[in-house]
C-alpha cells in the first residue's frame, strides 16, 4: 500500500525590515550613544541605572534591533529624558532654554511689525510660537501661507484689528482668534500705542 506523505507547509517567512523601520532604529540608536555619552555612562552602567540588560541596550545602539515601547521607555527613565528624545532628528532632550538675545527676530521693512521665535529653529515641529510687535497705526498684510495652515492669536497688549479676507476683528487685550492662515490676512494696529500678541502656527504636517 501506498501512502501519500503531506509535508507541513513551511511557516511564514518573518516580515523584512521597511525602510522606516531601518530609519527609526538608526535614529534611535544615534540618539541612545549621543544622550550616553553625553552623561558619561558605559553601557554597563547604564544596564544598571535602566534595568535593561547590557546585551539588548548594545544591540540598540548599533541599529540592529529597534526597542519596544516599554524597552524605551525604561531607558529613558533611566537617563532622564523624554522618549520623544530617541525620535528626533535633531538634538532636542525635551527641555530647551532659549535665552531673549538669541531668539530669531524678523522685522518689516518700515520697522512697523516685529516678529520674535519663542521656539527652537533647528528641531523639527509641527507648530511654531511668535511673540509679536506692531507699533501705533502699523499694518502687516499676508497673501495667505500653505494650505491647512492655522494662526491662532491671543493680544497680550492694547488693541488689535485682524483682517481675514476682508472681515474685521477688532480684538482687545484678552482676546484670541482662529483661523486658516491659507487666505489672505492682516494685522493692523489701530491705536497709538503698541500692541503685543503671542502667535501659535500650526502645519497639517511636521516640518523637519
Amino acid at each position: 500500500m501506498n501512502f501519500l506523505h503531506v509535508l507541513p507547509e513551511p511557516p511564514d517567512p518573518l516580515p523584512k525590515p521597511t525602510p522606516d523601520d531601518n530609519a527609526i532604529s538608526l535614529c534611535v540608536a544615534h540618539n541612545l550613544q549621543r544622550l550616553r555619552s553625553k552623561r558619561h555612562l558605559s553601557l554597563d552602567g547604564l544596564a544598571r541605572a535602566c534595568g535593561v540588560s547590557r546585551a539588548m541596550l548594545a544591540q540598540i545602539e548599533s541599529g540592529r534591533s529597534v526597542p519596544s515601547i516599554r524597552v524605551l521607555c525604561k531607558i529613558a527613565k533611566g537617563l532622564k529624558v523624554s522618549v520623544a528624545a530617541f525620535l528626533e532628528d535633531r538634538a532636542f532632550e525635551g527641555v530647551e532654554v532659549l535665552p531673549a538675545q538669541q531668539s530669531k527676530r524678523l522685522v518689516s521693512a518700515d520697522g512697523a511689525f516685529i516678529s520674535r521665535a519663542l521656539f527652537p529653529y533647528d528641531t523639527a515641529r509641527q507648530s511654531e510660537f511668535y511673540e509679536i510687535r506692531l507699533r501705533a497705526l502699523g499694518e502687516e498684510v499676508s497673501e495667505g501661507h500653505g494650505p491647512g495652515i492655522q494662526e491662532n492669536l491671543v493680544v497680550a497688549q492694547g488693541v488689535l484689528e485682524v483682517s481675514v479676507n476682508d472681515e474685521r476683528y477688532l480684538l482687545s487685550t484678552g482676546d484670541s482668534i482662529l483661523f486658516y492662515a491659507d487666505q489672505p490676512h492682516r494685522y493692523r494696529n489701530p491705536a497709538d500705542s503698541e500692541a503685543v500678541a503671542f502667535l501659535v502656527i500650526t502645519y497639517p504636517e511636521r516640518l523637519d
